[in-house]
């Protein structure tokens, strides 16, 4: 079964990128993967584990965890400000 793994992995150079490159192309079960440095995301499809893709990336050392969806972060993010903005009108009317 195919399917898609996206991970955040801490990579600043090209060499950072290259060990990540050699860790996925020995890994069984991988059809194709994409590295972009700029946003730090590895995404492998194939016939994988997340865990054990998760794993495999780990071992070049770099901080490895699974890609988080920014999708819920801006929904609390407008109701942060809501907040706040409420706050200083209950401050300025307790005044």
């Amino acid at each position: 079964m195919s399917q898609t793994v996206v991970l955040k992995v801490g990579m600043s150079c090209q060499g950072c990128v290259g060990a990540v490159k050699r860790v996925l192309g020995k890994m069984e079960g991988v059809e194709e993967y994409d590295i972009n440095i700029d946003e730090q995301k590895v995404t492998v499809k194939g016939n994988v584990l997340p865990d054990a893709v998760l794993q495999t990336v780990s071992k070049t050392g770099k901080k490895t965890a699974f890609w988080e969806e920014e999708k819920p972060a801006p929904a609390e993010a407008e109701s942060k400000p809501a907040e706040a903005e409420s706050k200083p009108a209950e401050a300025v009317a307790a005044a």
